[in-house]
């Protein structure tokens, strides 16, 4: 169990040692040779890194904004994590091991489905598939189930869940992208496939319909047509103003000597930095990624597609991401405050998944349904996203255990089948 436990908290949790050891097999199916399946790994291993470095920069200047955001309005309740959610089922449950083996048992099924259905997606985005993990054993045992029967039914729904979502998704990735080659593996496409629901009903039915990337601007304004100067146009009087709401004191200790609203404006561009470094990873990822998976499509999983972390959308529609982010965001807000008059806990907005997922659901919004596909799915897109961690509290509570909640929304729905429906069942029988 030691070494298992190390093979998959050093090995197999670090999403692009995956990616990479995944594009030097496929070179290797291929018969490439040695210098270019060198090369090929090093390089996806390189895009990987830049893609996570982007992120790096992204996550510490949103956690910033969500401080100065929660102090601006005098925001409190919970806040979802599915990081504490781990925390609390290893040490509290002592559940680790059963998740460490059904980690496994998830990316043997995924592999399996694949293979042998319909469904040719094989899910590459490490960590979402430990945060499946972690929900379906904390909430399996919750309801009755141990030893192996836990290991096998969280596996085999897990699994599921691994090929069903980019299925669902696919069709409008293939319509974002314009190809077949990639597919999106991040557990939050129950989300995104509202948003593009909603998108469809309130789409613009002209035949001359804009989208979010058919910017026409007066040629003095022409310069905000490069994505990252619209992005600092954006950025910087959002940071600005919630900073001036908020007041020096709230983001005295992390911005030192430095006046709080130069500190504000700096943080601004590192979010614009973070954009830019990260969609230069996507680039080079995706260079490498389809290329090398094609080994493993023509060999081991015949007509198989890579399912990929949300961000490699980004550079499909970089103004939808925008949008996508400021109209979750809106949506979060109404939600915090309309729900607990109708008895939910108090959800605060988290600003990573606003972005990361809201951005990923704009893309949907605009692709289904143009500019007002994208604001109307995107205000949707953040109540529904809000609302599914208010149910995942309340059931956490009726089990017995402390206000947790999760973020992913797959995650939850599946959370929720073991508690809604699998429960009732090993009841009744």
């Amino acid at each position: 169990m030691a070494v298992l436990d190390w093979i998959i908290s050093n090995i197999f949790t670090q999403a692009g040692i995956i990616i990479a050891l995944i594009a030097m097999l496929g070179l290797l199916l291929q018969r490439k040779d040695a210098g270019t399946v060198v090369s090929g790994t090093f390089k996806t291993l390189l895009g990987f890194m830049v893609l996570a470095a982007g992120s790096a920069v992204l996550v510490s200047t949103l956690t910033y904004f969500g401080t100065q955001f929660e102090a601006a309005f005098n925001l409190t309740g919970i806040v979802p994590s599915i990081e504490a959610v781990n925390g609390f089922a290893t040490n509290d449950l002592g559940l680790g091991g059963p998740i460490a083996i059904t980690f496994l048992g998830v990316f043997v099924v995924n592999i399996l489905l694949a293979r042998f259905t319909p469904w040719k997606y094989v899910f590459l985005t490490g960590q979402a598939l430990l945060w499946m993990a972690t929900m379906t054993v904390v909430f399996g045992s919750a309801v009755g189930l141990s030893g192996i029967w836990l290991i096998v039914l969280c596996s085999l729904v897990g699994g599921f869940f691994c090929v069903a979502m980019p299925a669902i998704a696919q069709p409008v990735v293939r319509k974002i992208t314009g190809n077949d080659a990639i597919a999106l593996g991040h557990f939050c496409t129950i989300g995104y496939m509202v948003e593009s629901g909603v998108a469809y009903l309130v789409r613009d039915r002209r035949p001359d319909r804009k989208t979010t990337e058919d910017l026409k601007l007066p040629r003095a304004f022409e310069f905000l047509q490069d994505t990252y100067m619209s992005l600092a146009v954006v950025m910087i009087p959002l940071y600005l103003v919630t900073a001036l709401f908020a007041g020096p004191a709230s983001s005295a200790e992390a911005a030192g000597e430095t006046n709080y609203l130069v500190f504000a404006f700096m943080q601004s561009m590192q979010f614009v930095v973070g954009v830019y470094v990260l969609m230069a990873g996507v680039r080079l990822l995706l260079g490498e990624i389809v290329p090398a998976f094609r080994g493993i499509s023509m060999k081991l999983v015949p007509h198989s597609k890579p399912a990929l972390d949300a961000p490699v959308l980004f550079p499909y529609a970089p103004n939808a991401v925008i949008i996508g982010f400021l109209t979750t965001t809106i949506g979060t807000v109404i939600a915090m405050f309309v729900l607990p008059v109708l008895g939910f806990a108090v959800i605060v907005p988290g600003m990573l998944t606003n972005f990361f997922a809201g951005g990923t659901a704009g893309i949907f919004g605009n692709a289904v349904g143009g500019r007002r596909g994208a604001v109307i799915g995107g205000v949707v897109h953040g109540i529904f996203i809000t609302l599914l961690p208010a149910l995942l509290v309340g059931t956490f509570q009726s089990l017995g255990f402390p206000s947790l909640s999760a973020t992913d929304v797959d995650t939850i729905v599946a959370a929720l089948l073991f508690a809604w429906i699998v429960g009732p069942l090993m009841k009744a029988f």
